[in-house]
């Protein structure tokens, strides 16, 4: 009996699933998550513990390079599928379990390259397996491959054993000091100034070494020069706005920089789902402020969810999530108000969740209202956890009109994130003030302050006009 293969297929029946939802395919993701969810599979927090990477959206050729990075950072077996209708997403996760429980039981007949079309039909299941070691030698010249960041650099398992696609730490790769030999013997050597760049050693410029990108030096906020490191986060993290790249400039663990950039938003006429019953209003269709708030709880769910997700808080993260599901598919407000506003209550009163967020991303009103920020952020008049308790506190007042079956009108145009109708989307204004309140925080609290304003980059999109909005 082959038990070590029987062991593969058995754990294979319940893949841990890793999710990746390209800007559009909002829907999609939580069709995924519901599915998942309902199949009682584990979800990965990394692509080193996923086993199936899910790719809600279709593709684009350039999005291939860094979902590629993701996918060789997953170990074997290992399978990714692409879903671009809600209706494939069961067929899918269906023929994924198979290709990854026939790979688990004879997994080296499975480790060639298979060729990735992007535009391959939505539901299907693409295998790859990479049969070469990833990690840098400096004898070769490594072909460059991006990580989950949409950049071009190293293989980001080179020499991390799979975990730096998570992490985004590019500019991190061990370098092997065996590769001196050699070197050593012409430091002191007058003339020899010019071995010191053989294979890209350049010990003053600071750039690269062997194609790997090396730390440089910078002033940092008490006037020392310390070593600057480049650290590109997004856009294939898990809890984590879909589309958004920050590229963060570190000295220490403090940032200094940021650089903050997306996936392109999707083109055409598609209205961004969380702001759909606010855009059908505003183009004269009838939407009853019940389907408004219904909308708006959900979001906020959503938001919430990520949020306590990035502090560690998983269990009450899909608590919030499976709510988020409920709600949008049409609990009523008696069936649901005794679980969601446990939930609720239970965030409100932890002093130890208090304490964990407390103090990040402070966001005055006052500059909130200069940058163009509106809605929850602006109302919130502080901190990462005042902007938490806004969400908790429009879940609940959502809850009260669930039901209400009233027209929406039309000049009601304020969605889950602000005005509809302003001079620019209100996740511009989020992702314009993120490198104010990102430089000077510590790297372990950079993601607590996105996902305390979690900006949609589906609303990009968006055209505001006066009185309407058009996707």
């Amino acid at each position: 009996m082959d038990l070590r293969g029987f062991l593969r297929r058995t754990a294979m029946q319940r893949p841990a699933v890793l999710t990746v939802a390209l800007p559009g395919a909002t829907q999609l993701r939580l069709a995924v998550e519901a599915e998942v969810r309902g199949r009682e599979w584990p979800t990965a927090s990394a692509p080193a513990a996923a086993d199936l990477l899910v790719v809600c959206g279709a593709p684009e050729p350039e999005d291939r390079e860094w979902l590629d990075g993701i996918k060789r950072s997953m170990p074997e077996p290992a399978v990714r599928i692409m879903v671009e209708e809600t209706g494939h997403v069961a067929h899918a996760l269906d023929r994924a379990r198979r290709e990854l429980t026939g790979r688990a039981a004879t997994p080296r007949e499975h480790e060639a390259d298979r060729q990735w079309d992007p535009t391959a039909g939505g539901s299907g299941a693409h295998a790859h397996g990479d049969d070469h070691d990833h990690r840098a030698h400096h004898g070769s010249s490594p072909s460059q491959a991006p990580d989950d960041h949409g950049r071009r650099h190293q293989s980001a398992d080179q020499g991390h054993d799979g975990h730096a696609t998570h992490l985004g730490q590019e500019g991190h790769e061990r370098h092997d000091p065996d590769d001196h030999d050699g070197h050593m013997d012409h430091m002191d050597q007058e003339g020899h100034a010019g071995h010191m760049d053989h294979m890209g050693h350049d010990m003053h410029a600071m750039g690269e070494v062997a194609g790997l990108a090396m730390a440089e030096r910078g002033d940092d906020r008490d006037e020392l020069r310390l070593d600057q490191l480049h650290v590109p986060i997004g856009p294939g993290l898990p809890d984590w706005p879909t589309g958004l790249i920050l590229r963060l400039t570190l000295q220490g663990d403090v940032v200094q920089g940021v650089e903050v950039d997306h996936l392109p938003a999707p083109p055409g006429h598609r209205m961004p789902f969380w702001d759909e019953p606010w855009l059908r209003a505003a183009q004269g269709e009838e939407v009853s402020s019940g389907s408004a708030a219904r909308q708006r709880c959900a979001a906020h769910l959503d938001s919430v969810g990520r949020l306590l997700a990035v502090v560690g808080w998983h269990d009450v993260a899909a608590r919030c999530r499976r709510l988020r599901d409920e709600v949008l598919s049409g609990a009523s407000r008696l069936g649901i108000s005794r679980e969601l506003g446990g939930v609720l209550r239970g965030v409100e009163r932890s002093r130890v969740l208090r304490w964990s967020i407390a103090g990040l991303g402070e966001l005055p009103s006052s500059r909130a209202g200069e940058s163009g920020v509106t809605g929850p952020a602006l109302a919130a008049n502080g901190d990462s956890y005042d902007r938490l308790r806004m969400w908790v506190d429009e879940i609940e007042r959502a809850l009260e009109v669930l039901d209400d079956e009233r027209p929406l009108t039309p000049g009601e145009l304020t969605g889950p994130r602000g005005r509809l109708d302003g001079e620019q989307p209100p996740s511009r204004a989020l992702l314009d003030i993120l490198p104010e309140l990102l430089t000077g925080a510590e790297f372990a609290c950079a993601r607590i302050i996105v996902a305390s304003l979690d900006p949609d980059i589906d609303e990009l999109a968006l055209t505001p006009v006066s009185g309407a909005a058009h996707a």
